[in-house]
Order: C-alpha cells, then structure tokens, then sequence
C-alpha cells in the first residue's frame, strides 16, 4: 500500500493503527509489491516471526556444514559460522534501515528505490535463481532419503525400500509426485507467510530431533572410545589445499540466507519494532544449531564425514539400534524439508508475480494469477529434481552466485548508494568489506569447483 506523506517520526509500531488515511495517495498501488494487503490481518506473534525466520535459515544448508569442517577444521570452521552470522545479522539491518527510510515494504522494494526499475529486476532474478535450486535441492534429498539413490554404480537404498522392498509405487518419481501432490501443494496454497507458523515450528523441532540423535551417537562413542579426536585447524599442505578452503563459502553463504523473507515477515508482524530482536533470536538459535550439528557431526565422522552429512547415515554406526536410528535421523530430517519447502517457496512466487505483473493488483487478489504461478512454479521444480545429479554441486554454484548477492551483495550496495543520505563512514566501510569478501572468496570458489568438476568427470573417461 503507498503510505506516501507520512512522516519518518511516526512510523508505525503496531499492524493495528497502520491505516492512516491519506488524501493524497493513490487509490491503487503503483507497482504490485508495494501493496500490503493484511486488512483482516491483525499481526503476527514475535514467536510466529521467529520460527519462520528460522525455518527460512535452518533449510538443508545444516548437511553440509560438518564438511566444511572437514577442511577448514573445528577452530577456524566454527569461527566462520560464528563470523557469517554476525555477517548476516549486519546485512539485515542495512536492508531493514534503508526500507523504513524510504518507506519500501519489500526488498524488490527496496531495490527499486535504490537503483531504479533494474535492480529491482536483478533482484527478482536472483530470487528466482537461489530459491528454485534450493528447492530442487530439498527434493533432491528428500527423493534419495525415501527411494534411494545410486552413485558410481553403486544403489544406496531408501528407507520405504529398506522398510517395504523395492515396488513401483516406492520408487523416486512415484514418491515425489505424491510429495508434491500431497504436501507441497497444499502448504504451498497459504497466502499469507504467517500462516505457516505452525508447520515453521513443527520442521525446527525436527531438525532438533536430528541434532539430539547426532549428539547422543557422539557422546555415546566417545565414552566407548571409539571416535578419534577431530582435527582443530585445516590440513593445508600446497597451493591446491589452500585454495580448496574457498570452496567452504558458498555453503556457509547458503546456511544463512533469509533476506528475502525479511520484508514479508517484517510486514504481518503485529509489532514492527520487533523485528530486529526477531532476526537476532533466529540468527542465535540456527547458529547454536549449526555449531552444535558440524561439531558432533564432524566427531562423530571425522575424515570420512561426507559432503552431505545425511549420506553417513546409511551405515552401520558401531552401535546398538544403529538401523534405527539411521532411520530416525533421515525421515526426521525428510519430513523437515517438507515442511521448510513452503517458507521458501513464498518468496519466489510473490518475486515471479513481481517480475511477470509488476503493476497488477496484488497476487493475494487474484486467485487465478496465484493459482497459476503456483503450479508452474512447484512443476519447474520437480522437473528440476530429476536433473540435478549432486547436492553439493547444486550448493556450490547457487550459493556462489545468486545467494551471495541476496545476502551480502545487494544489501552493500544499497548502503554504498545511500540513497537517503544515511549511512555513517562505518556502514560504508562494512559494505564494502561485504562485497570484497563475497566476490572474492566466491570467484575462487566457482573456480576451484569448476576445476573439480571438470577433473572428475575426465578421470572418469567413457563408460564401456
């Protein structure tokens, strides 16, 4: 909705007195992202914000984290995961300070302000790009979690086919189309971001589960004596294994983006003053997640600790009940990304809509507009599913290309043009350390896995 003169000192603290009639302003808003559309609404809970946010975060990001471990080591691998969230936390205030000075109520919004009708554009690209391949990710994993997976000939089953065997109506694509028939759609189907607060807090506390599971395996092979210590700092023997270190950022960059929800979660709150320590509670809790799922994860593992954390779970652990609670972890871990798949899925429809109609009426407006980008959307990405041959790969080249742009990129770029003349000399010096950082630490990463990508494929040479 345009709020046009209203000033700065009277910005609003509660959804409830939000409506101030002015005589001045349009009747319909000028570009469909800048239409509120919360008139029945009467304001999300702090709690609510919270486990969206952190829903948004805590996404399939956490099975890669113990890997990274595995190359920069337990120090300096959990130093950075401390530093990106400090990171984080930084770029959503430059996002959430630049928006109340120019009255943006999204971060195509934003965008806009700043760097006119193309970067806002830009923006919505990125969104596109990030969010579909993190979805397909999710669908990826949970495909070879329920049906199995083969890789280099060799058939790791799924746990419907270690349960029931192997039948036509348990394999991947039959699985996925009920997935997506079942559960994706319909959680996909809710128009307002808040709605989903419920299922946010219901796929937290699986992921708690898979922490708990993880930690309990630790703790009880370390009494026995059967884990090694991990090693304290990275292993960097020659130039090869120093650059490799690089390759951990992307995933890290990944973990933690949520920049697109921010506005609509900002939006539906009741309180908007709380968003701050809304994003700080989310940042604290996943970063406690992380730390505590790459540390055990990582001592549990050690060096044979793979690039998805998940595929070591399809091994006997040396314990009792160890099929079962191989079971355990991977469909909590499935049913999880289930239910993280709306959260993400929000944002990218709402920037598709902004892309494709972008002086509509609001998408919440139009049942067959909605209904439409919503289908073609959730078919992209089960096509995309079938495709997609690597988790890590899919991470690698989405977190250091759109990813990094949404979480650091853009929000530095906004406070360097600085618009509305209010960004101190240390908000322009922390913007661009930002995009220092992000291109660099990012075009090595690209490199280094293009190179490992292009160096497997020829020591694989054809197939007889």
């Amino acid at each position: 909705m345009t709020i046009g003169d209203i000033s700065p000192k009277k910005e609003r603290k509660s959804r409830r007195s939000k409506h101030v009639v002015d005589e001045k302003a349009p009747l319909l808003p000028k570009r469909q992202d800048e239409a509120g559309g919360y008139d029945e609404f009467n304001g999300a809970s702090f709690t609510g914000a919270v486990f969206n946010l952190s829903t948004t975060i805590v996404g399939a990001g956490i099975m890669a984290l113990p890997a990274t471990m595995k190359v920069l080591g337990l120090i300096l691998g959990i130093a950075m995961i401390v530093f990106m969230a400090f990171l984080t936390d930084a770029s959503i205030e430059f996002l959430l300070r630049f928006s109340r000075a120019g009255k943006s109520t999204s971060y195509g919004g934003l965008m806009g302000d700043a760097f006119g009708k193309y970067g806002r554009i830009f923006l919505q690209v990125c969104v596109l790009v990030n969010n579909i391949g993190v979805l397909i990710v999710y669908m990826i994993i949970i495909g070879d979690v329920l049906s199995g997976t083969s890789s280099s000939g060799v058939h790791h089953a799924g746990v419907l086919e270690g349960w029931l065997g192997e039948h036509w109506w348990n394999g991947r694509t039959f699985v996925l189309i009920v997935t997506t028939l079942g559960i994706f759609s319909p959680l996909a189907c809710f128009k307002r971001i808040d709605s989903l607060r419920f299922t946010s807090a219901l796929s937290v506390a699986l992921a708690v589960v898979f922490l708990v599971i993880t930690v309990g395996i630790a703790i009880i092979k370390l009494i026995s004596g059967t884990v090694m210590m991990p090693r304290l700092l990275p292993d960097v023997t020659d130039l090869t294994s120093f650059w490799k270190l690089f390759t951990t950022v992307p995933v890290l960059v990944t973990a933690y983006i949520c920049h697109y929800n921010v506005h609509s979660i900002d939006n539906e709150l009741e309180d908007s003053t709380q968003i701050r320590p809304v994003v700080r509670t989310a940042l604290a809790l996943c970063s406690t997640v992380y730390i505590m799922t790459s540390f055990f994860g990582f001592l549990l593992f050690g060096d044979a600790t793979m690039d998805d954390v998940l595929a070591n779970f399809d091994t006997n652990l040396g314990i009792p009940y160890s099929s079962l609670l191989n079971d355990a972890v991977r469909v909590s871990y499935a049913a999880h990304l289930m239910l993280v798949f709306p959260i993400v899925f929000y944002p990218l429809r709402f920037n598709m809509d902004g892309l494709l109609f972008p002086y509509s009426s609001p998408l919440a407006q139009s049942n067959t507009r909605f209904a439409c980008i919503t289908a073609g959307l959730i078919a992209v990405i089960f096509l995309g599913a079938n495709f997609i041959p690597s988790i890590w790969d899919a991470f690698q080249f989405t977190g250091a290309t759109a990813a990094v742009c949404l979480g650091f990129i853009f929000p530095a770029a906004v406070t360097l043009r600085n618009h509305h003349f209010i960004a101190t000399k240390k908000d322009k010096m922390l913007a661009l350390f930002m995009i220092v950082l992000a291109v660099f630490s990012n075009a090595v990463a690209i490199y280094s896995d293009a190179y490992a990508l292009f160096k497997k494929n020829s020591g694989a040479g054809p197939r007889a």
